[in-house]
């Protein structure tokens, strides 16, 4: 399988992600946050730098879910300055 390379919108949003958690992590270890979320601790170090710029859905809610993150309010901040963040749903509102 070809993986397509990566867009500069998407490693841009992959380092507003990793920024994120970081920031989130504050002064707890990157060793207790990655065993408590399930992920390895390389694995979040490439997130946190970027390295990994589309990690996977269920390891960003783990980590989210550790660091007391809503997903909705993760998603909000990291698609933001890539103006990417648009409703899953339309509703149409009645006049």
């Amino acid at each position: 399988m070809v993986r397509l390379p990566l867009s500069p919108v998407d490693l841009e949003r992959g380092r507003r992600l990793g920024a994120l958690l970081r920031s989130a992590r504050g002064s707890r270890s990157m060793l207790e946050v990655a065993l408590d979320a399930g992920v390895s601790p390389e694995t979040l170090r490439k997130i946190e730098t970027g390295r990994i710029a589309t990690p996977s859905f269920p390891t960003v809610a783990a980590l989210a879910a550790v660091l007391g993150l809503s997903l909705d309010a993760l998603w909000a901040d990291v698609g933001a300055a890539s103006g990417s963040v648009r409703p899953a749903v339309e509703v149409a509102v009645a006049p």
